[in-house]
């Protein structure tokens, strides 16, 4: 089949199972979704073999050491793609609620019901965990999913994808409600982001260059997700031992995460007692500090860092430092340069963090607290779609009621308009 006759296949497919899934009961998709957890569990060794297929090619190809790590799937991450499942299956479904019922001056009762977008087209790269956690979200809100996943996760995309339309099949609902493209053709993505007739939104999750093309050539919606150059602001009067903590695990836990922290910022009036030690923590880790003159001068290990550093996500052992004056200072920093992701505080003064909470304009604001905590997972919302930079309709980490919509209920009784 040619690749548009393809693409239009899925998107028909997709839409008319959208209409089935619209209507299925919380018990049906419950109960599909706790089959694709078992299946999941169950094909472990299978998927982990795939997986393994994929990182082979993926090395001889050449690919990045951050997409290597974000495409890696082994047992333990198995085994929370399939909790991640799970933990969907016990939120409460968001479809059908009606909330905000009013009684008019004409006798009519107004409100709200939340529901379904309809269709959604997802491209990612490297991530096969995505496949999952995208297919147990879009199924349980309601929606039929169109997965993309980068060429290097096909393998193990093909597998997850499999059982996730077995588990389908057994709770009695369309396979086609989640269908992964088949194809490493690029050309597919710009057939989906043109589906306008079949899909609702476009949710993409990948890198600066994936974004800027679906962007200047989709014709359907997006729920965007750019980059992660999250920051932490150590405050005047931040705790030194909450600021260590906070930093190791913000930067060096894991690098090539949307959520690892790529910028530091330091008080001035704590920076001499402060820095050395923060910055010892980082070099015994592997961390190139790019730091800024007074930085450098505190930090024998430091390099200078370029403006364009202070922009960077660097998904690698790489930090961008700054002194700077003051919260003032720190959050003018934070709201030129960052990506407006997820940026921290660290402090004890309780005015100056709420200053921050307030001010700074990212979808995550935290207090003492590592900037890694940015996941859906941790919010409570199950596994997540990706985190969103957007301010309209969704914003930070996307579950079930991103993947929403509302549309205004009227209840009367025969009444009329006078």
């Amino acid at each position: 089949m040619e690749l548009k006759d393809y693409m239009q296949t899925v998107g028909r497919q997709a839409r008319a199972a959208s209409r089935r899934l619209a209507m299925a009961t919380t018990a049906e998709k419950n109960a599909a979704l706790l089959h694709i957890a078992a299946a999941i569990r169950r094909d472990k060794t299978a998927l982990v073999a795939a997986n393994a297929e994929d990182l082979a090619a993926a090395r001889a190809a050449g690919l990045e050491t951050a997409l290597l790590d974000r495409l890696t799937l082994n047992e333990k991450g198995v085994d929370g793609m399939a909790e991640g499942v799970e933990q969907v299956a016990k939120l409460p479904d968001p479809i059908g609620e009606m909330t905000d019922i009013k009684y008019r001056p004409s006798g009519i009762q107004v409100g709200k019901m939340r529901v379904p977008l309809g269709v959604i087209g997802i491209i990612y790269e490297a991530r096969p965990n995505v496949t999952a956690d995208a297919a147990a979200l879009c199924l349980k809100s309601g929606n039929a999913a169109i997965l993309r996943g980068g060429s290097e996760a096909i393998r193990s995309n093909r597998a997850i994808a499999a059982l996730v339309q077995e588990g389908l099949q057994a709770a009695g609902l369309p396979a086609e409600c989640v269908q992964v493209i088949d194809t490493t053709d690029r050309a597919a993505v710009g057939e989906l982001i043109t589906l306008r007739e079949f899909v609702d939104v476009i949710v993409p999750r990948g890198g600066k260059g994936l974004i800027a093309r679906l962007l200047a050539e989709s014709r359907v919606p997006m729920i965007q997700h750019l980059d992660g150059n999250c920051h932490v602001y150590l405050e005047a009067q931040a705790d030194p031992a909450k600021a260590l903590k906070v930093v190791e695990n913000a930067k060096t836990q894991r690098y090539g995460t949307c959520n690892t922290a790529e910028s530091l910022l330091v008080d001035r009036a704590v920076a001499a007692t402060l820095l050395p030690a923060v910055a010892q923590m980082l070099t015994t880790k592997g961390v190139e500090i790019r730091g800024c003159a007074e930085t450098c001068a505190l930090v024998k290990e430091a390099v200078p860092a370029s403006e364009v550093d202070y922009y960077t996500e660097y998904l690698a052992p790489i930090i961008s430092v700054k002194v700077v004056s003051g919260i003032d200072e720190a959050i003018e920093h934070i709201n030129r340069y960052s990506s407006h992701h997820t940026d921290a505080i660290v402090t004890d003064n309780h005015p100056k963090a709420m200053r921050f909470l307030r001010e700074v304009d990212s979808a995550s604001v935290m207090i003492n607290a590592s900037t890694r905590f940015a996941d859906g997972f941790e919010y409570g919302l199950g596994a997540e779609i990706g985190i969103s930079t957007d301010k309209i309709h969704a914003r930070g980490p996307v579950g079930l009621e991103g993947l929403t919509s509302q549309k205004w209920v009227v209840l009367g009784d025969g009444h009329i308009r006078g």
